[in-house]
């Protein structure tokens, strides 16, 4: 499986894509940041962003895109400009069909480092050393970026067990249910 892990923001927009084999092997193919100079408008910026973005959805093919998933934070501009670039990520995935995960920041810690508390010295300290890199990706949105695609390969499979398992449990409530009126209705008839 390949994934572009995306980890928004306006100013720097970290981009990772990583290959995922049989149990936990996962291979780097490329990292790197989309830049934005601040004092552009906003729309520029989005659209340079979703440039960037698309270029990378077309030179690497991923199959699935993994987001950070904006979570409230007190600086209200970032987060409008954070949330912002994932929408525009979402729809640039969605115009080539692929689907798109978001996984929150505490979940892609946890699935990298195993602490849902780590700070990103320690994320980058990580997906370096689970990557087999031979230098840590700079700036930090490019290691975060990296660690959104390595938690969604190695999340994805147990999800869609769950989601299956889920399913499945809906599947025989339904038909309990089903099982359990007709019994009523026969025992009012006789």
């Amino acid at each position: 499986m390949r994934v572009l892990g995306v980890d928004p923001g306006l100013t720097r927009c970290g981009l990772g894509v990583v290959d995922g084999g049989r149990g936990r092997e996962v291979a780097c193919v490329a990292v790197g940041v989309a830049r934005t100079p601040p004092e552009d408008e906003l729309s520029s910026r989005l659209m340079a962003v979703a440039d960037v973005v698309e270029e990378w959805m077309d030179a690497h093919r991923p199959e699935v895109v993994a987001i950070e998933r904006v979570f409230s934070q007190h600086n209200v501009r970032t987060v409008m400009g954070t949330a912002q670039v994932s929408g525009v990520v979402a729809l640039a995935a969605a115009r080539r069909k692929l689907p798109v995960a978001f996984h929150t920041p505490s979940e892609v810690k946890a699935a990298v480092s195993g602490s849902g508390r780590a700070d990103k010295r320690q994320i980058t300290m990580m997906i370096t050393k689970i990557l087999g890199l031979v230098e840590a990706p700079k700036p930090a949105d490019a290691a975060d970026a990296l660690a959104l695609a390595v938690c969604h390969i190695w999340r994805a499979p147990m999800a869609a067990r769950l989601a299956e398992a889920e399913a499945k449990a809906a599947e025989i409530a339904r038909n309990h249910r089903a099982r359990l009126k007709a019994a009523a209705q026969a025992t009012r008839r006789s």
